[in-house]
C-alpha cells in the first residue's frame, strides 16, 4: 500500500481528447495510436523516461514544474505556442532516450506530435488544467505514518543537523579535519567572460544559445577541493558494468550539466546545474542507515538576466542537505515560524568579480558540503600549476546519462522508471517513511528531488526562490 501510495500514476490515454482520437479512422488515429503502441513497447521493456510525466489526455507531450508553472502566462497566441512547443520539446527528449533504450526507431512520431498538436489546439484551457506534475510526496505514506506527530521528532533531529552544519561553516578552514589528501578539481574548459543580457521568449523565458550556455557553464562551474581518503572520495563519470548495475569510473571526472530556471520577483532567471558523482557513501559502523552505494552532490547557480550570480544552492542527489549561499544581491524574505523545514543559509557568499571563481570544499566519506570560497585568477592559476594535487574534470550534458552504453550492446539510463537508481537504496528508508518520501537516501533523477523531511519542498520547483528571496540590487 505504501509503494502504490507514493508510485501511483494515471493512463494519458484514458482521457479526452486522446481516448476520442484513438478511434478515428484518420491520420489523427493512426498518429494516437502510433504513440500508444510506443507507450505499450516502452513500458513493457522498463525504459520509462521519469523526468517530465506525459500529461493526461495528450501524451505526446511532457510536462515539468517549470513549465507548468508558465501556463498562467500563456495568454496571447504567441504565448500559447510557445509553451506548447515547450511541451513538445520536453516529450522530443523523453521518448528519444526511450527509444534509444528500447532499441527502437519510428521515424513518425514527430510528425505524428505535430499532427496531434495541430488536432487539439482548440483544447487549450483543458492542456491547463492537465499539465501538472504529481508531488513527489506520498499523503498515504505521512497518513499510515501519523505524519503530524511523527514529524515532531523528525523537526528536531532537522534542527540538530542544522545547527551541527553551521557551526562546520563558522570553524577557521584551516581548523577543517583531513582524513586523508586534499584533492583539487578543475573544470577542463575555463572562461571568465559573462554573457548578457539575455534575450527572452514570448514567455519571458531566457534565451540561451549553445554557445551562451557553453561559456555560462564554463564561467562559473566551480573548483573542488575534496578531502580524499580512498577511492570512494574521487569523483567521476557514470557508468554500467557488466551487470546493468551503475558504477562511477574514477578516471573520467566528470560534472553533469543542465540549464534550468526560478523565478524572483515575476523575473525568470536561469539555473545552471552542476552533479558531481562518487561511487559510494561508506559505512561508519553497523548501524550506520546514511551509508550506500552512489552519493551524488549537486551544486546550482542562479543569475541574473547578464549571467552574474545571485544566489547558490546545493544538495545531494538523494535530495538530502539542502543549503543555500546568497550573495549580497539578494535578501531573504521574512518568513513565518514553523516546524516545516524552511530556509537554511549555512553561509553567504561575496559577489563573484571578473577572473574569479567559486571553490567547494567537500569533506571525506560523507561529501558534505564544508566551505564555499571565492578564489582569484591568481589563485586558480596556482592551483592548477600544482599537477599533484590537480586534476581537471570535464563538464558534460546531464541527460547523457539517461542512454549509457550496455557492455554488451544497446543503452540504460542510470534511472529507473521510478527516477530512482536501483542499487542506491539506503536504510534509512526504513525509518524516514512516516515523513512521505519513497526510499528516502535513494539517488534519484531530476524533477524527484523532495528537499524537506518535513513540509513539502522540490528541488526543481520554479516558484521556491520567489518565496525565499528578493533582489535587492
Amino acid at each position: 500500500m505504501l509503494a502504490l501510495g507514493g508510485c501511483a500514476t494515471v493512463d494519458p490515454y484514458a482521457a479526452a481528447p486522446m481516448m476520442q482520437h484513438l478511434d478515428r479512422d484518420d491520420a489523427v488515429g493512426y498518429c494516437a495510436r502510433l504513440f500508444a503502441d510506443a507507450d505499450r513497447r516502452v513500458d513493457s521493456l522498463g525504459v520509462r523516461d521519469a523526468e517530465a510525466p506525459r500529461i493526461e489526455g495528450f501524451p505526446y507531450l511532457r510536462v515539468d514544474r517549470f513549465s507548468a508553472a508558465l501556463a498562467g502566462r500563456a495568454k496571447s497566441a504567441a504565448q500559447q505556442d510557445a509553451w506548447r512547443t515547450r511541451l513538445q520539446q520536453l516529450d522530443e527528449i523523453g521518448r528519444d532516450t526511450e527509444l534509444s533504450n528500447a532499441a527502437v526507431s519510428i521515424d513518425d512520431l514527430p510528425r505524428c506530435r505535430s499532427l496531434l498538436a495541430a488536432a487539439d489546439a482548440a483544447a487549450f484551457q483543458p492542456l491547463q488544467r492537465a499539465a501538472k506534475v504529481p508531488d513527489n510526496y506520498s499523503s498515504a505514506m505521512r497518513t499510515v505514518g501519523v505524519y503530524p506527530l511523527a514529524r515532531l521528532p523528525f523537526g528536531a533531529g532537522v534542527s540538530r543537523w542544522q545547527k551541527e552544519t553551521q557551526s562546520v561553516f563558522a570553524a577557521p578552514i584551516d581548523a577543517l579535519p583531513v582524513k586523508g589528501r586534499l584533492q583539487n578539481y578543475v573544470p577542463r574548459v575555463q572562461t571568465f567572460a559573462n554573457v548578457g543580457p539575455l534575450a527572452q521568449d514570448a514567455l519571458g523565458v531566457p534565451v540561451l544559445s549553445r554557445i551562451d550556455l557553453d561559456a555560462l557553464l564554463a564561467r562559473h562551474a566551480p573548483e573542488l577541493q575534496i578531502d580524499v581518503d580512498a577511492p570512494y572520495d574521487l569523483p567521476g563519470a557514470l557508468t554500467l558494468d557488466a551487470d546493468d548495475r551503475v558504477t562511477v569510473d574514477h578516471a573520467a571526472p566528470v560534472a553533469y550539466t543542465r540549464l534550468a530556471y526560478t523565478v524572483i520577483g515575476g523575473l525568470i532567471h536561469p539555473q545552471l546545474v552542476y552533479t558531481f558523482w562518487f561511487s559510494e557513501r561508506p559505512s561508519r559502523g553497523e548501524f550506520d542507515l546514511l551509508s550506500g552505494q552512489l552519493d551524488g552532490v549537486v551544486w546550482r547557480v542562479t543569475l541574473d538576466n547578464e549571467g552574474a550570480a545571485l544566489v547558490y544552492d546545493s544538495m545531494h542527489a538523494c535530495g538530502c542537505y539542502h543549503l543555500f549561499f546568497p550573495t549580497k544581491r539578494v535578501a531573504a524574505r521574512p518568513l513565518p515560524a514553523t516546524l516545516d523545514e524552511s530556509l537554511f543559509i549555512p553561509q553567504r557568499v561575496r559577489r563573484v568579480e571578473p577572473h574569479e571563481r567559486i571553490k567547494l570544499r567537500i569533506a571525506s566519506g560523507t561529501h558534505y558540503l564544508q566551505r564555499v570560497q571565492v578564489i582569484s585568477t591568481s589563485e586558480a592559476s596556482a592551483t592548477q600549476a600544482s599537477a599533484t594535487t590537480t586534476v581537471p574534470y570535464m563538464l558534460q550534458d546531464e541527460r547523457t546519462v539517461t542512454m549509457l552504453g550496455r557492455r554488451g550492446d544497446g543503452t540504460r539510463s542510470a534511472f529507473g522508471p521510478d527516477g530512482l537508481v536501483a542499487g542506491s537504496e539506503r536504510a534509512e528508508r526504513w525509518f524516514f517513511w512516516p515523513m512521505g518520501i519513497v526510499s528516502a537516501g535513494q539517488m534519484r533523477q531530476w524533477g524527484h528531488h523532495a528537499t524537506a523531511l518535513v513540509g513539502r519542498r522540490h528541488f526543481d520547483d520554479p516558484l521556491l526562490f520567489d518565496a525565499y528571496f528578493e533582489i535587492v540590487h
